[in-house]
Formats: C-alpha cells, sequence, structure tokens
C-alpha cells in the first residue's frame, strides 16, 4: 500500500510561512484595535467628563507591547502622569456616592465585534 503524502509536505511548508506571517500581522490587528479603544474612550469622555475634567480624555493613550515568540499586547487608559489622569478610576468606575461612565469598557464593548473578526481573519490566511 502506498499514500501520496505531497500535498501534506506542502501544507506543512505554508504553514509555516503563514505562521511568520500571522504574527506580524497580529500586532498590527492589536495595534489597530488599541487605537480605536482609545479614540473611542476619548470621545466618550469628552462627552462625559464635564467642565470638571476638561483635561481628562487627552490623557487616555495605549502602549503597544509586541511580545517575544509571537503575539502583542496593549494598555490602554489614561496616564496617571499627567493632568487629571489621576482621576480615571473615579470617572470609570465611580465611587461610593457617584456612578462610574464607563467610557472605556463602552469603547471596549464596540470594538470587541472588530477586533475579533480580524482576529478571524488572521486565522482564515493561516490555512
Amino acid at each position: 500500500m502506498t499514500a501520496d503524502i505531497s500535498e501534506l509536505g506542502i501544507l506543512a511548508a505554508r504553514i509555516a510561512r503563514a505562521g511568520a506571517e500571522v504574527e506580524r500581522e497580529a500586532a498590527a490587528v492589536v495595534s489597530r484595535g488599541a487605537l480605536n479603544i482609545k479614540n473611542d474612550w476619548r470621545a466618550n469622555a469628552a462627552r462625559s467628563a464635564g467642565r470638571h475634567a476638561r483635561l481628562y480624555p487627552s490623557t487616555i493613550g495605549y502602549d503597544l507591547h509586541v511580545l517575544p515568540g509571537g503575539g502583542a499586547r496593549a494598555v490602554i487608559g489614561p496616564d496617571k502622569d499627567l493632568p487629571q489622569g489621576p482621576l480615571g478610576n473615579i470617572l470609570e468606575y465611580g465611587t461610593a456616592r457617584q456612578a462610574g461612565h464607563n467610557d472605556g469598557g463602552r469603547a471596549l464593548t464596540t470594538e470587541e465585534p472588530r477586533f475579533l473578526a480580524q482576529v478571524a481573519r488572521l486565522g482564515g490566511e493561516l490555512l
């Protein structure tokens, strides 16, 4: 009995090449998602912060970290070193006397389906 496994070798080579490409693309997808969340969070905060926290929206940014061995992550939120940045926890989550605005949470919820679609696209390109 014999079997033609030439297609299997081609598939393995294709997956190896695609893996390196997907690794590079993943950082771009995470960066784009972080940028979208940052922009939406700033827009939400500009509407909800009012006159008492006018500077707060401009403190919202993100840092992209490309991970060794593949992948990436982003940290998104207010920079506590900027004026009104330390108000982030109070404005986002609230206090015992005032409800939070959930500006970042709403931005994350808005971006989630777009981000997942891009991750699925990358997975589809792998094969």
